[in-house]
């Protein structure tokens, strides 16, 4: 499965009990940025893919930007500045 975002818009991995993955997606609303959410805990092979992103650890959130490349507990303004917003 293809996690990619379109141009201007994240996905964010997340979980629902992670208070920075609300934090994020609260600020992300607040400025019109568009995210996919994907929970790790209820999509299967996500939970593989987040651990592969950060070196075994399953981190949350983690945001996959439309040019492939991914970070870990993202500032808004560094998704801002990638998505270059």
């Amino acid at each position: 499965m293809d996690f990619t975002p379109d141009a201007g818009t994240i996905t964010m991995f997340s979980t629902t009990w992670c208070g920075y993955c609300r934090r994020l997606k609260s600020q992300l609303d607040a400025q019109g940025i568009g995210y996919r959410e994907i929970n790790i805990e209820d999509v299967e092979g996500t939970a593989e893919l987040v651990e592969s992103l950060n070196g075994g650890n399953q981190t949350v959130p983690t945001v996959l930007f439309p040019d492939g490349s991914a970070a870990t507990n993202p500032s808004l303004s560094e998704v801002k500045s990638r998505l270059s917003v």
